[in-house]
């Protein structure tokens, strides 16, 4: 999915993607869901990491086998919804050292929910440029997606909330201007380094009431409804509709 959005945007498409969802299915009343036979081989290292990683999408090891120079190859059975965002994921935890590649392997009985993100978002709350003075203050709230100087708008996400919930935030308030109260300037404003989504982990990270807003020059994330006002109304709906 996220090879055919790439090349549509580099021929100059612009679109907005959701979060993706799987095909489902009902065999003799029960819910069926793809899975797919996953192979990987990677340096005996990081056997563990790709364990746990296959281990929280629902993913059942069905062979393995020590090449005996240092790699090993794994087989497994995973929920095609389990691969979502993967590959990137195992590419940072392993340095680039696994290959992997995967099958359609038929339809299993649905395998229960799969671990998403359990933070909240850093929502723009307003239009503007983000500032220095701003992130400087957000910081502490979670990890930031944007540097200074990005043009923002109302329910443009920013960052990750270091809590479970959304939070929309002012990221293009300035500092306000004071008297010299010493003849030493302020202290310079120290940003740590923002975190830079590329489309895959994009369309990973966002939950299902986000889109990534995709351009020949640019990948943002925002909030379906942007409006902070009637995002909450929508919420209300939701959860008295449920």
């Amino acid at each position: 999915l996220s090879i055919l959005i790439e090349m549509m945007r580099r021929e100059g498409y612009e679109l907005m993607v959701g979060k993706p969802e799987i095909v489902t299915k009902r065999v003799d009343g029960k819910l069926m869901e793809p899975v797919e036979h996953l192979t990987v081989d990677v340096p005996e290292e990081f056997v563990g990491v790709v364990m746990e990683q296959l281990g929280t999408r629902k993913g059942e090891v069905a062979n393995m086998h020590n090449h005996g120079y240092g790699r090993v190859r794994i087989e497994f059975r995973v929920p095609s919804r389990g691969l979502i965002g993967l590959r990137s994921q195992l590419l940072t935890d392993t340095r680039g050292t696994i290959v992997m590649n995967s099958l359609f392997d038929g339809y299993i009985e649905w395998q229960g929910e799969i671990p998403h993100r359990p933070t909240g978002a850093l929502i723009a709350d307003r239009d503007g440029v983000s500032t220095a003075y701003a992130l400087w203050n957000l910081q502490e709230r979670g990890e930031l997606f944007v540097g200074p100087g990005v043009d923002v708008y109302e329910g443009m996400v920013i960052g990750e909330n270091a809590k479970d919930n959304d939070l929309d935030v002012n990221v293009v308030r300035e500092k306000k201007l004071t008297n010299m109260r010493a003849s030493t300037a302020d202290e310079a404003i120290r940003l740590v380094p923002f975190r830079q989504l590329n489309l895959e982990q994009a369309i990973e990270f966002i939950a299902d009431d986000e889109f990534v807003e995709v351009t020949p020059k640019s990948l943002r994330l925002r909030k379906k409804v942007l409006q902070s006002n009637k995002r909450k109304k929508s919420a209300m709906v939701t959860v008295e509709e449920s």
